[in-house]
Parts: C-alpha cells; sequence; structure tokens
C-alpha cells in the first residue's frame, strides 16, 4: 500500500484499464505511485516529477493527463488508462503496432507518454498532418532524438486509420 503512516486512508476508486480499481490509500497520494506501486504496472515511469518530461503519460477519460501530478482523488469515478491498457505484448494496440513498425523507440523510457499521447490526439483528431502530431507530442522529451522516428511511428498509426483500423 502506499499509505503514509497517520494517512486519511478512503476509499476512492476508478476503473483502471477497464477494470474497477480500489487502492486503499490517501486521497492526496500520487497516481503515478499508485499505478506503478499498488497496481504493479511498469507503463507510466517516474521522470521528472513536475509533469514536464510525459513519461508519466495516462489517459484520464481518452484525455492525455501526467500520472505525476494528479491525486488519486482527482481520477475518482473516472476512466485512467495506461501503456499496458492499450494492448499487450502478444496483441498491441493499433498505436503501439505503428511504434514497433515505425522503430518508434530507442531506449523506451519516453515511449510510454509518446503512444499515450498518440493515442490521445488520435482519438480526437484520426487524421493529423505532421505539423499537428509534432505539436501534440511538444511536451514529450526524449533524450534519444528519436522524434522523426516518433512522429514518423505516429502516422503509419494515421495510415492505418484511414486504411479502416480501428484505435
Amino acid at each position: 500500500m502506499s499509505q503514509a503512516p497517520g494517512s486519511d486512508a478512503r476509499t476512492i476508486g476508478f476503473t483502471l484499464n477497464g477494470e474497477a480499481f480500489v487502492p486503499e490509500v490517501a486521497p492526496h497520494t500520487r497516481l503515478l505511485e499508485v499505478l506503478r506501486n499498488d497496481a504493479g504496472l511498469n507503463g507510466p515511469k517516474y521522470g521528472c516529477g513536475y509533469g514536464q518530461c510525459g513519461a508519466c503519460g495516462i489517459l484520464v477519460d481518452d484525455l492525455a493527463a501526467r500520472a505525476c501530478m494528479l491525486s488519486v482523488a482527482a481520477v475518482a469515478g473516472r476512466r485512467v488508462t495506461t501503456l499496458e491498457g492499450l494492448g499487450s505484448r502478444d496483441k498491441p494496440g493499433l498505436v503501439q503496432r505503428a511504434f514497433i513498425e515505425g522503430q518508434g523507440a530507442q531506449c523506451g523510457y519516453c515511449l510510454n507518454g509518446m503512444v499515450v499521447t498518440a493515442q490521445a490526439l488520435l482519438r480526437h483528431n484520426p487524421a493529423p498532418d505532421r505539423a499537428a502530431i509534432a505539436q501534440a507530442l511538444r511536451h514529450n522529451l526524449c533524450r534519444c532524438g528519436t522524434h522523426v522516428e516518433i512522429v514518423n511511428s505516429v502516422e503509419l498509426a494515421v495510415q492505418a486509420l484511414a486504411r479502416g483500423e480501428t484505435l
């Protein structure tokens, strides 16, 4: 449990990757801590801790968000989706497949935030141009410098959507 000694634990539930999830933690507990420690998920990464790098990216009701900046109370009753909720190793989601095909990762640390942000973009704009993709990903940092491959990978996902595949 992520509960601090003497904290006021309450039942705060939300949907996590399509399943009801009710961690026994204090309302102010950071969502990133709960996702990694209580839910055992490895997709969202701890990067900067200030919401500026994107490594902790998640979807909250299909909108990109930073798990390091949200408390558990902020997602009460909402739908939270992590990288793990988009697909699996055996059956990756459309955006995940596009990143694999387009070699949109090098070290992989930023990959979570890039894929999740691209997923949010394509849910709201299934046909973005290259400039719109770059704009959507502008706050996701990649220290390896694979931004070209990342944008190319999102373009592959756009092409798949145009062929009738679904997110």
